[in-house]
């Protein structure tokens, strides 16, 4: 008795034609939050030095 097979692989040119979607995507959420964590650290400035 042999063991199922297990689940193909994955390609690795499946996900290719999504790469320029995925840097959208990072870009969309990422650059706001960096925005967000450089403004945070401005008023934390303030905050502790007055």
């Amino acid at each position: 008795m042999t063991a199922p097979n297990p689940a193909p692989a994955a390609d690795a040119s499946t996900g290719s034609g999504r790469l320029p979607l995925m840097a959208v995507a990072w870009l969309w959420v990422g650059a706001p939050f960096a925005y967000g964590v450089y403004e945070l650290g401005l008023k934390l400035k303030q905050l502790f030095t007055g």
